[in-house]
């Protein structure tokens, strides 16, 4: 995990990178050793807003797991044993992995965030980050799922208040991804305006994928 950024309550951790993290599910890496942390910058705004905020409020410290995942990764992701055993993650209007080219990840458009409390300890949200379901008809991670004491229901809800308080204070739109309590992404209607980025159109000081 990396250092906070700047005085900001953010730590980056970014999970593809690191073939052994624990919620790396899909057991190599994906990304390079030293690769950038990207966000597109209105993004990048309220995160930092609500960073700010969780902070002041709960004491809270919010991790970046994942931003800009470009083309290839999403490619390299599909080819992984974990994603080819489970094939359901890929299709129909509920799938939780996007095709290359689609959603907002590739355009730096979709963060995932879990958060740490004033002892460095993770907060407790129902799941691991990144938990996605062998069942297609179960999705503890899920927005909806209600399943849990209210203590884990209510971090859910700070988290996701915090995040698009910030969005409106910054009159910019933001999604909670219904399928996913960690992701934040601009809509669709916002991130389709814009071509999904590859790897090699990052300056080579700025390239992600292995």
């Amino acid at each position: 995990m990396r250092s906070y950024v700047g005085s900001l309550p953010i730590k980056i951790d970014l999970v593809y990178a690191q073939e052994n993290h624990p919620e790396n599910m899909f057991k190599c890496a994906i990304y390079l050793k030293d690769a950038p942390f990207l966000l597109y910058h209105s993004l990048a705004d309220i995160v930092i807003e609500a960073a700010q905020n969780l902070y002041d409020s709960h004491g809270w410290t919010c991790v970046l797991m994942d931003g800009l995942r470009p083309i290839e990764a999403q490619e390299a992701m599909q080819k992984t044993e974990i994603v080819r055993q489970n094939p359901h993650w890929c299709t129909g209007p509920d799938r939780l992995l996007s095709p290359p080219g689609r959603g907002g990840h590739p355009r730096a458009m979709a963060v995932d965030i879990v958060c740490l409390n004033d002892l460095g300890k993770r907060i407790d949200m129902g799941t691991a980050f990144d938990q996605l379901s062998t069942d297609p008809n179960f999705n503890p991670a899920a927005r909806a799922y209600k399943n849990f004491p209210a203590a884990i229901i209510n971090n859910r809800e700070t988290l996701q208040n915090a995040m698009v308080d910030a969005a409106l204070k910054l009159k910019t739109p933001l999604l909670p991804l219904p399928s996913e309590w960690w992701d934040f992404r601009f809509p669709a209607s916002i991130y389709n305006e814009y071509l999904p980025l590859a790897d090699a159109d990052l300056p080579e000081n700025m390239r992600i994928t292995l």
